[in-house]
C-alpha cells in the first residue's frame, strides 16, 4: 500500500475528555469543528456522545450535518458561525443551535426560525466573532425576551495564565451578562484550564481533546505511517530532492516516503523532523515536496517498510515547534489522502 496511515485513537480521545470533564463542576461540550480537528466529526462524536458528551460545537452550519446524523436527534448541536443567510433550511431540518453574532443575525433568525432554539456570541475583547459591548446592550432586552439558550463568548490568550487580557475578558463578560440567568460559557481548553473561575456553566475544550497543548497531560490521539517506496544509497556530495538543498557529507542510506505537503506535511517542518522506525528518528533530507519525502535511514540496522511521523516520540506540537507554526494547524491540514485507521471500538 502506498499511500500513508493515520492512525486515531479514539479511546485516548474519550480519556482526554474524560480526564477535562473531571476538572470541572459544569457541563463539558466537546468542538468537533474542522472535521474534529482533522479526524473525522462522526466517528470521534459518536465516540464522545458514548463517553458522556452532551454538547457539540461546529464552526458552520454544514458541518453540523454529519454530527447530527452521527449523535442523533436528542443532543444540542452549536454552530459558532451563527445563522447565515442562506442556513435557515440546514438549522431547522438538522435541529442545529445557531450561536448568533450580530444584530442582523438576530433578525434574520427571528424572521425565519422565530421558534427555533438560539444562542448568542458576545466579544469580550478578540474582536473576532459576537456583539460588542454597545450593541449588546441596544438589543439585550429584545434578545434575552425571545429566549437564548446559552450565552458564550472566547478567551484570546487563555494559553497564557498570566496575561492580563483573561481577566479583563472575564470581567467583561460577567458585566455583560450579570442578572441573566440563561446557561453560560466562556472557555475553551485553555480557559478551562485556568480554573473555575472561567467555567461558568459549560466549559467547551477543543484540543485538549485530540492530544494538543495547553492540556499537558493530554494522551497522543494519532499517528501516522508512512510507507516507503524506494531505497538508494547515494554517495558522498550527491544531492537529494529539489534544488540540491542538501548535500550527503558521507555515503548514505536514503528512503523516499510517500507523503508530502499535500498531505499537511508542512515545508518548513523538514529540517527539524525527524521520520521515527521504533524509537529511533532518521532526519529528513532534501526538501518535502508535494507526495515525497526523503529521509536518511543509514543508523537502521534493518530496512524498514514504513516510517512514523508522528507518535509519541514527535507529537504534533513537536511537529508545530518545527514549522513555527501550533497544533491545531498540524491537525487540520492533514489531507484527504490518508487511510484512517480508528482504534478503540464504538458500542
Amino acid at each position: 500500500m502506498s499511500t500513508a496511515t493515520l492512525t486515531i485513537d479514539l479511546t485516548a480521545i474519550r480519556a482526554n475528555w474524560r480526564a477535562l470533564n473531571a476538572r470541572t463542576q459544569c457541563e463539558t461540550a466537546a468542538v468537533v469543528k474542522a472535521n474534529a480537528y482533522g479526524l473525522g466529526a462522526s466517528t470521534v462524536a459518536r465516540a464522545l456522545a458514548q463517553e458522556g458528551a452532551r454538547h457539540f460545537f461546529v464552526a458552520a452550519a454544514e458541518e453540523g450535518v454529519s454530527v447530527r446524523k452521527a449523535v442523533g436527534q436528542d443532543l444540542p448541536i452549536y454552530v459558532f458561525s451563527g445563522h447565515m443567510a442562506g442556513d435557515t433550511d440546514l438549522i431547522r431540518d438538522y435541529n442545529l443551535i445557531p450561536m448568533l453574532n450580530s444584530v442582523d443575525q438576530l433578525i434574520r433568525h427571528a424572521e425565519n426560525l422565530s421558534n427555533h432554539p438560539f444562542g448568542i456570541q458576545l466579544d469580550t475583547g478578540m474582536n473576532r466573532l459576537g456583539m460588542e459591548p454597545v450593541e449588546w446592550q441596544a438589543v439585550r432586552d429584545i434578545a434575552v425576551h425571545l429566549g437564548p439558550k446559552l450565552l458564550i463568548s472566547h478567551l484570546a490568550c487563555s494559553d497564557d495564565p498570566s496575561h492580563d487580557m483573561n481577566e479583563q475578558q472575564w470581567q467583561s463578560f460577567v458585566d455583560m451578562t450579570q442578572d441573566l440567568d440563561i446557561p453560560k460559557s466562556l472557555s475553551a481548553t485553555g480557559g478551562l484550564l485556568l480554573g473555575e473561575k472561567y467555567h461558568f456553566d459549560m466549559t467547551r475544550p477543543g484540543i485538549g481533546i485530540y492530544g494538543g497543548l495547553p492540556f499537558t497531560k493530554a494522551k497522543p490521539v494519532a499517528t501516522i505511517s508512512i510507507p516507503v517506496i524506494q531505497i538508494r544509497e547515494v554517495d558522498t556530495g550527491e544531492t537529494v530532492g529539489y534544488s540540491n538543498t542538501w548535500v550527503a557529507p558521507t555515503p548514505r542510506r536514503i528512503a523516499t516516503v510517500s507523503a508530502g505537503y499535500a498531505d499537511g506535511i508542512i515545508r518548513a517542518m523538514g529540517p527539524k523532523t525527524r521520520l521515527y522506525s521504533g524509537n529511533v528518528g532518521c532526519p529528513i533530507v532534501g526538501r518535502i515536496s508535494m507526495d515525497l519525502i526523503g529521509v536518511d535511514i543509514t543508523l537502521l540496522s534493518e530496512t524498514p517498510t514504513s516510517l512514523e511521523l508522528l507518535n509519541a516520540h514527535q507529537t504534533i506540537d513537536v511537529l508545530a515547534d518545527n514549522a513555527g507554526t501550533i497544533g491545531y494547524e498540524i491537525l487540520t491540514s492533514l489531507g484527504g489522502r490518508y487511510r484512517r485507521k480508528y482504534l478503540g471500538d464504538l458500542a
